[in-house]
């Protein structure tokens, strides 16, 4: 995935709402692009609710707090446990986690039809139990160390190179076509160059898993592909962290 995903949208723009004095409307235009309409379900305010109308409802009080799980089966993290919120987002790879004011909080998934995109909420647990997530600092540290980690691995194997095709996806890389779309108004630097730097690294490790590169044997074949896993793994994290700067941002100065 080299484009932000609808959760990710949502918590960049909702965030932005919250810290940067970004309009409901602009951010639900952000958050939708050129998707048919969204509804939300599940939240206090009744079904059906438009993100233009969500978004003002958090904008209402500033200690709402909004966060990005990017979770996969294997790697669940942030998720609060077995449940209704981690299959859905499981199943879609992404969810937006939302703490309100009294503690309560949610998760909401959005599933694609052809006329619209529909957001279920789901009850997440208390707010101040949230699952952790990996700061800033640490993503960034763990997505280095895995880079390294991964490019001895793969060097010792002799087994780092790319699938016939992979030409024009490396030069599109280079030249920052698979960045994606970026964040939003009230985001540190930091978290923008990490973000980038994520998004990279899944698009290599995603070409990567195109074939067994130079592997011989199936060991060699299973080690290579432990080593790029890891490597996803690190990556999303950090795409992760990026997105949820704001949060950790705010969390700090509370704290």
């Amino acid at each position: 995935m080299t484009d932000a995903g609808r959760s990710a949208r949502f918590v960049a723009w909702a965030n932005a709402v919250l810290v940067a004095g970004v309009s409901p409307d602009e951010a639900a235009l952000q958050i939708r692009l050129d998707d048919p309409p969204h509804r939300v379900d599940g939240l206090p305010l009744g079904d059906g609710q438009s993100l233009t109308v969500v978004l003002a409802w958090l904008a209402r009080s500033p200690v709402w707090t909004v966060r990005l799980v990017l979770p996969v089966p294997g790697d669940p993290v942030g998720l609060p446990g077995p449940g209704p919120l981690a299959s859905a987002a499981l199943a879609g790879g992404e969810a937006a986690l939302l703490g309100d004011p009294t503690g309560r909080s949610y998760g909401i998934v959005p599933v694609v039809d052809e006329s619209e995109v529909r957001w279920t909420a789901y009850d997440a647990g208390p707010a101040e139990v949230a699952p952790a997530l990996p700061s800033l600092a640490e993503a960034d540290r763990g997505l280095a160390e895995a880079l390294r980690d991964a490019t001895e691995r793969l060097t010792r194997l002799d087994v780092a190179r790319l699938p016939s095709g992979a030409a024009t996806s490396l030069a599109a890389l280079r030249d920052g076509r698979l960045d994606g779309s970026g964040l939003a108004p009230g985001y540190p630097p930091r978290a923008y160059a990490l973000l980038v730097r994520a998004r990279r690294l899944r698009v290599v490790s995603g070409l990567a898993f195109g074939d067994d590169g130079g592997a011989v044997t199936a060991s060699e074949a299973a080690a290579r592909r432990a080593a790029l896993e890891d490597l996803e793994r690190a990556a999303r994290h950090a795409e992760t962290a990026a997105y949820n700067a704001v949060f950790e941002e705010r969390t700090a100065r509370s704290g």
